[in-house]
């Protein structure tokens, strides 16, 4: 009996074609934890009906997955690039233990810095790794490349990665294909402990297991991979692209024989040289890291080294057009924007306004609060990436003279601190500096810089349903924290201004809590479901 099929043609997001192809690939679960441009792709999974949640961090969601996937399910797991830095660990060590089932990691590279600390190209990071990369170019291989994506991950049993970027993620576009019910996986924890336990007598040879698998993914790349030529099949100028500058490249060099690859990592460089074979000038278009142009060089394919300039920010027609004429000159400075800001009634104005009261040396993190270090406010001093507050923190009330030691306060977010904050509250508690420490805690009852979204503190999971809250302040009480209050930011300002006050002056531990719930969900009920995309999932098909 052939499988059941339905035609569907659907308006989505290039995050909403990557849950859609999840959903038609009948994946066992989906896990994550938001972080723009990728924040999307979950919820629009659950509304499919496919379960989902928010997990505390990317290394939590990394391990539920690979625990599905060692089951020999299908898992989807969801991050930005940053992201995948805390999800490494056990990620790099999967690409040697293997899966029984399939993992399929959605990175969101963000190009040009629309939204992170930095711009690092996750290519680089899979390639240390040996994970396979598969690169969309627009919304339809969104979709087409997140199955292909699994099927890789099913046929080789291997982690592989589905590289996005911002464009990719929150792009529009036509989705058209024929939903083909996948068969459910067979759901089993079957692997022998010399393949699933990576001490170093059973990873020295699964290493070498790992090489095979990358050797016969590329050998299938050259013969099978998925690939699109574009442009006059004898033209001189030679273009090996992938992603979203597949797009540039077309539009910018309608004259040029283009190559863009779907399968990134590995290679497939027996394809690539019969494409660029005679040809009087090569060029690789890409963002960010010259991965492209430098493997191809690395090959003995003399493809031409991108100027420096062309390494930073995202591509557009533009700068193709001057990339394929040799111009390297540095871009027009971008027309002035208005700088972004606190929303207008933020509780964190109030707190930041009581910082600045107390003379405050305030080592920040990762959240809307971030803002507090612009202007008018420019309240806070560090930020470097999520839960770095608390250990910077730490580090500078070790260094500084006493007086200056005694002004450092951590101010961290709920959603960071249930992140990455809990080991440096250990951390406090275990090595503290001898002027003691101040965290404070900005609650505003959700993961407000990426849209809203549940976390563990919240009370409620990704559909805003009731779920067991963890309540910040008992985790430092049961850390022994001498001094743990709660204030209301607005209500209680003077109460906070005063206890910061005193705290700067004493030699003990404080864990305070500024709650007040986000002007965005303040006044607005989480019972609404998220709504169901009008196309067909695995229970309507």
């Amino acid at each position: 009996m052939m499988p059941m099929q339905n035609p569907f043609r659907v308006f989505l997001s290039g995050n909403e074609a990557v849950a859609l192809a999840a959903a038609h690939h009948n994946i066992t679960r989906g896990t994550g934890y938001p972080g723009t441009p990728s924040s999307e792709i979950l919820p629009a999974l659950h509304s499919h009906g496919v379960a989902a949640e928010w997990a505390p961090n990317e290394k939590v969601a990394a391990e539920v997955a690979l625990g599905v996937a060692f089951a020999g399910g299908r898992a989807l797991v969801t991050m930005k690039h940053v992201g995948f830095n805390v999800a490494a660990d056990p990620l790099f060590t999967a690409a040697y233990s293997g899966v029984s089932g399939a993992l399929v990691i959605a990175c969101a590279d963000d190009p040009g810095l629309a939204s992170s600390q930095n711009e690092q190209d996750t290519r680089s990071l899979a390639k240390a790794a040996g994970i396979p990369v598969v690169e969309p170019s627009d919304v339809q291989e969104a979709y087409d490349y997140t199955r292909i994506a699994f099927r890789i991950s099913e046929k080789w049993g291997i982690p592989v990665i589905l590289r996005l970027t911002t464009r990719v993620c929150h792009t529009g576009g036509i989705v058209s294909g024929t939903y083909q019910a996948e068969p459910p996986p067979v759901l089993a924890f079957t692997r022998p402990i010399e393949q699933s336990v990576m001490v170093p007598a059973h990873a020295r040879p699964a290493h070498k297991v790992l090489r095979g698998k990358l050797a016969a993914i590329a050998r299938w790349n050259n013969e099978e991979g998925p690939f699109k030529v574009y442009g006059p099949s004898d033209a001189t100028l030679a273009i090996v692209t992938s992603g979203v500058s597949s797009l540039h490249a077309q539009e910018a060099a309608p004259d040029a024989s283009i190559l863009s690859l779907g399968l990134t990592y590995p290679l497939p460089m027996d394809r690539i040289r019969a494409f660029t074979k005679d040809r009087k000038r090569i060029l690789a278009v890409e963002e960010n890291d010259p991965y492209l142009s430098e493997s191809l060089r690395a090959a003995g394919i003399p493809a031409e080294t991108n100027p420096e300039s062309f390494r930073h920010g995202e591509l557009n027609v533009v700068r193709v057009r001057r990339l394929i004429a040799g111009q390297p000159e540095p871009d027009a400075p971008p027309p002035r924007a208005k700088p972004p800001a606190l929303c207008k009634g933020c509780p964190h104005t109030q707190v930041f306004g009581l910082l600045r009261d107390v003379d405050a040396i305030v080592a920040g993190d990762i959240g809307c609060y971030t803002l507090g270090a612009l202007p008018p406010l420019r309240a806070l001093h560090t930020q470097l990436c999520m839960g770095a507050s608390i250990g910077m923190g730490l580090g500078l009330r070790h260094t500084l003279p006493e007086k200056e030691a005694r002004k450092v306060v951590s101010v961290i977010g709920d959603s960071t601190f249930l992140h990455t904050g809990i080991n440096g509250l250990i951390e406090m508690a275990y090595n503290p500096p001898p002027t003691g420490h101040i965290i404070l805690v900005l609650d505003n009852g959700t993961t407000a810089m990426t849209g809203q979204q549940e976390n563990p503190g919240t009370g409620r999971n990704i559909d805003h349903n009731p779920a067991r809250r963890i309540l910040i302040e008992d985790l430092a009480r049961a850390c022994g924290i001498e001094d743990v209050r709660v204030f209301h930011p607005t209500r209680e300002a003077d109460a906070l201004r005063t206890a910061l006050a005193e705290a700067c002056e004493d030699d003990r531990l404080h864990f305070f809590v500024a709650r007040q719930p986000c002007v965005l969900i303040s006044g607005r009920g989480r019972s609404q479901k998220t709504e169901t995309a009008n196309c067909p999932t695995p229970a309507s098909a």
